[in-house]
């Protein structure tokens, strides 16, 4: 039986939300329809138009790289990223294989799946780096373990978590020391910053190639769209005639190589237009969300999702929450459903969702870590002791190091809407706290 929030005494006097407050929806200004109408207008509907060839020069100079190319989706920019490093590494495959068959890819363990199919896409099999808690990222003690496990590796997809960059001067540091390639996944953290050396550099530039999204629920928005980012011309040349059925320059449809239709809309690229003035605007706005609720909570056995403040700024994207071991209320997950009970003092993800959930409020799980995922469950997976897959058998007793594991268990992502008010996640707060009488 699910259990009722609104006749728990716990919850008394809490009224529901008037309207859903939401995880992180699009946020528009009205700039947006100006750009859209004039493409429809000029009747540049199609995958050419000046809104694309803005948006891209904008984005590569608020970066800091020399090029971008606008594509349909983030998927797609990491997918031609990754299909270019296998070329790079591997050589051009023949046109019913991908570039990356029979070679392995360390790969962000929490993460999205986005992040790890195209490698998949590419017939390559993602090794699973866990996370470190500083900064809930790839750890750059368990990419090195990866190395002494699987030296002939070349390549690594990093991610930054939730809008927080990762430890990259360690991973570029081994990456360089072996060879190897990264594809910058920064699909979550357009605007956030890192400390490179005496550089402050974006998120988006770290990476021998990048990628970024403006998925509704990014930090800006197009409806959909991503974007590759290089300081390569070749490369960029590369993937935008990838991205457009690899045509050649023949009066009639000739191919070479294999293309996909992943160029951006001149439509969806007005809508990113109109948003991009507001990135800053909007960066401001979940950084304060983010402190209220770490002010709102602290006197609660919880944490927020952490970032290196001398080495990074986070765009702050999403807020999330991390609940204490010692505060950790019964709570057992399956495949596809939960299982929560309440203890006084106590809580757990399962019941704060809930809980909110009941009163208006959307928030959601920690991303489920890859090498737990039901289609990755065979695939390596590396922690800081290195195999991180059948470490302990009947007669002796493993540690069972699982850091992205131990996240997902007690972690959960809080409502970061930028329209949500100060009232309304001040109850959100309120509701946290009554989850743990």
């Amino acid at each position: 039986m699910l259990h009722d929030f609104t006749i728990d005494l716990r919850f008394s006097g809490i009224k529901k939300f008037d309207s859903k407050v939401w995880l992180s929806s699009p946020t528009m200004h009205g700039d947006e329809q100006r750009w859209v109408d004039e493409a429809i207008q000029t009747n540049w509907v199609s995958t050419v138009g000046e809104n694309i060839n803005e948006v891209e020069k904008q984005i590569a100079e608020y970066v800091g790289v020399k090029h971008a190319v606008a594509l349909s989706a983030g998927t797609a920019a990491l997918h031609l990223a990754i299909k270019l490093a296998g070329e790079k590494l591997y050589g051009q495959a023949r046109p019913n294989v991908g570039t990356l068959q029979g070679h392995r890819v360390f790969c962000s363990d929490v993460t999205f799946d986005a992040s790890i199919n195209p490698v998949a896409y590419e017939d390559g099999e993602a090794v699973f780096i866990d996370t470190e808690a500083d900064t809930w990222n790839m750890d750059p003690v368990a990419l090195e373990r990866a190395f002494e496990i699987y030296p002939e590796t070349k390549f690594i997809v990093v991610a930054h978590l939730y809008g927080t960059p990762g430890k990259m001067a360690e991973i570029k540091d081994i990456a360089d020391a072996h060879g190897a390639l990264i594809v910058e996944d920064a699909a979550e953290s357009l605007g956030a910053k890192y400390k490179l050396g005496d550089r402050w550099v974006e998120t988006g530039s770290l990476g021998d190639y990048s990628c970024i999204s403006f998925n509704g629920n990014k930090i800006i928005t197009g409806s959909s769209g991503g974007m590759f980012l290089t300081d390569c011309k070749e490369d960029a040349d590369k993937v935008r005639k990838w991205s457009t059925q690899s045509r050649e320059v023949a009066p009639w449809y000739q191919h070479e190589e294999i293309g996909y239709n992943y160029r951006m809309s001149n439509i969806i690229a007005g809508c990113l237009r109109g948003q991009i003035p507001y990135l800053d605007e909007h960066i401001q706005q979940k950084k304060m969300i983010y402190e209220r609720y770490r002010e709102g909570l602290k006197d609660l056995p919880v944490s927020m999702n952490p970032f290196d403040e001398e080495r990074s700024v986070s765009n702050f994207w999403m807020s999330c929450l991390l609940i204490d071991v010692d505060a950790m209320a019964p709570h057992v997950r399956g495949e596809m459903d939960e299982l929560w009970t309440t203890e006084p003092g106590k809580s757990s993800p399962g019941e704060i969702l809930a809980a909110i959930a009941a009163f208006g409020a959307e928030g959601r799980p920690i991303w489920k870590p890859m090498h737990m995922q039901p289609i990755y469950k065979t695939n390596a997976f590396i922690t800081t002791e290195g195999n991180g897959r059948g470490k302990s058998n009947a007669y002796i007793s493993g540690s069972g190091v699982d850091v992205g594991a131990d996240i997902f268990r007690r972690g959960l992502c809080l409502p970061s809407d930028n329209k949500m008010t100060a009232e309304q996640q001040d109850r959100v707060i309120e509701i946290i706290h009554r989850c743990f009488q």
